[in-house]
């Protein structure tokens, strides 16, 4: 039996990874942020992998949502769609990008009706997560539910289906030309995630 930890205990191991990092950051989105949390670094133990992932699975299973399948579009939701597929006792696969549209390859497939989870390390604008629903729905997926270790978004995105996090966290972030952290020289701008931006 795993022990589910506080959200403070959650944060701790998050901070001792660093996976939470302080300085003037270019998100995904295109938005400027003095935060960044960077999930792949809390994911390269496997003891805090398997230990956040069934925290979060509990709660899916304390929601009442049935899975048949976990889903989390690469780079970041790999792991944890595995992770989450394991704690649940289900199938696992991912989506990826071939010439910028989220697809899924390597023979994964979804099967008509398939009740699945759709997983994200984390969620600020949702883009991601949208993407992968539309690819399911086109499949011929169910999407009954979509979990992430940390929301960003403060609760604001709606994928149409429950949105269950780990950790919510209220992140600020700017749109470039209003952005405080440009206006001073000290504080490089960074872009840290895995997929380019132009």
């Amino acid at each position: 039996m795993i022990k589910l930890l506080t959200k403070d205990q959650i944060i701790d191991i998050f901070k001792d990874t660093g996976a939470l990092l302080e300085g003037h950051f270019l998100l995904t989105s295109g938005r400027h942020s003095d935060k960044y949390i960077q999930c792949a670094r809390v994911f390269q133990y496997p003891n805090h992998s398997e230990v956040i992932c069934r925290q979060l699975a509990k709660q899916i299973k304390d929601a009442g949502i049935d899975v048949d399948l976990t889903v989390g579009p690469a780079m970041g939701g790999i792991i944890l769609s595995y992770e989450m597929g394991k704690a649940l006792g289900v199938r696992n696969i991912f989506a990826e990008r071939e010439e910028g549209v989220m697809t899924f390859r390597r023979g994964f497939e979804i099967k008509p009706g398939e009740r699945i989870l759709v997983v994200e390390d984390v969620v600020t604008t949702g883009g991601s997560v949208k993407e992968v629903i539309k690819l399911i729905e086109s499949s011929g997926g169910r999407v009954v539910g979509v979990s992430s270790v940390v929301d960003r978004s403060g609760g604001r995105v709606d994928f149409g289906v429950p949105h269950i996090s780990l950790i919510p966290m209220e992140v600020k972030s700017y749109d470039s030309d209003e952005c405080p952290l440009c206006r001073r020289s000290d504080i490089p701008l960074v872009k840290p995630g895995s997929r380019g931006i132009k």
